[in-house]
Order: structure tokens, then C-alpha cells, then sequence
């Protein structure tokens, strides 16, 4: 798949089939989660792999638009680690483009994801600290539900000219 097709074609899949993702698959997804940019190349994410089905039966009680874990067989949580930062308060957009990376990979592979947000929700990122032993200095950002998909949105052309300016906001482009 080349990469604007990725870009174009990928959409948000909360509905899985059953199929186990094999672990050589995720550790991909991994790989090109941590092939984004990051500030100051810092690499501050950590992922956590959840595949225990009591567990990702759980993270809807405490994260309330995740209910899609029910069903999926995986879900990866991002994290930034905020002792590996060079460039303070970067980690949000290092993990961002770490969990675009994982979307795209996992749409290449054939696979559905979607990206339910965590942070700055402060409810959220409590309940996934109790639940997964987070220290003080390790943020919850998001956690992508994987899996094989149980539905096939179509593609949408998102383009919207009226948000585009030139040079200056409010001058239109000619």
C-alpha cells in the first residue's frame, strides 16, 4: 500500500473479529510506532501490549469511549515518559505521531485500530495509572484497540478549502 493511499483509506475501526493478532504483527506495529519524529529525537513513549481479555474487558469501566476493547484482541497503550524528555512538555506530540505511525502500520497489515484518547482527561488518566502501575512521571496518552476488522467504513475526502488560508489567518488562497 503506498502511503497516500494508507493516509487516505485508513479509518477508525471500533469492531473486531475474534482472530488472534500473531505477536511478530504487533511487534511491527511497535517498530513503526517508534520510527516517528520526536523532539529533539528524545523517543520518550512507552507502549504497554494488553492482550488479557479481563483486563481489556475492564478499561471501559474507567475509560468510557473505549468499549470497542470488549471485543478486540489487542490494545496498545501510549505512554510518554517524561524523565526521557530533552525538550519539556513534547512528549504529547512525540506519542501522537508514535500512535499515527501505529495506526497506519496496522491498516497496511490489513489490520482495524482506532485511537481513544486519554490525556488530559484526568479521570482517565487516573484509572489507567491504578490499572496499570503507571509511576508519577509516565503519562497515559491513548490506547489504540487492535484487531482484525468486523466492519469496512468507506473511505471520506476530508479536504475542507474554508480551513485553509495563506500566509495569514482569514486571507484566502486564490
Amino acid at each position: 500500500m503506498e502511503t497516500l493511499e494508507a493516509i487516505h483509506t485508513r479509518r477508525s475501526i471500533r469492531k473486531y473479529t475474534d482472530r488472534p493478532v500473531p505477536r511478530e504483527l504487533v511487534t511491527e506495529l511497535l517498530r513503526a510506532a517508534m520510527s516517528a519524529p520526536s523532539a529533539v529525537n528524545a523517543q520518550p513513549w512507552v507502549f504497554i501490549v494488553i492482550d488479557d481479555r479481563k483486563i481489556l474487558d475492564e478499561i471501559p469501566t474507567f475509560s468510557p469511549y473505549a468499549g470497542m476493547c470488549r471485543e478486540a484482541p489487542l490494545a496498545i497503550l501510549v505512554c510518554g515518559d517524561t524523565t526521557q524528555e530533552k525538550a519539556p512538555g513534547y512528549w504529547v506530540q512525540d506519542c501522537s505521531a508514535a500512535i499515527q505511525n501505529l495506526l497506519l502500520a496496522a491498516h497496511d497489515a490489513g489490520l482495524g485500530a482506532v485511537w481513544t484518547g486519554i490525556f488530559p482527561m484526568t479521570d482517565r488518566v487516573q484509572g489507567f495509572r491504578k490499572a496499570f502501575g503507571l509511576p508519577g512521571h509516565v503519562f497515559p496518552l491513548g490506547l489504540v484497540p487492535v484487531g482484525y476488522p468486523a466492519e469496512k467504513p468507506s473511505p471520506q475526502d476530508r479536504y475542507r478549502e474554508e480551513k485553509v488560508y495563506n500566509n495569514r489567518y482569514g486571507q484566502k488562497r486564490e
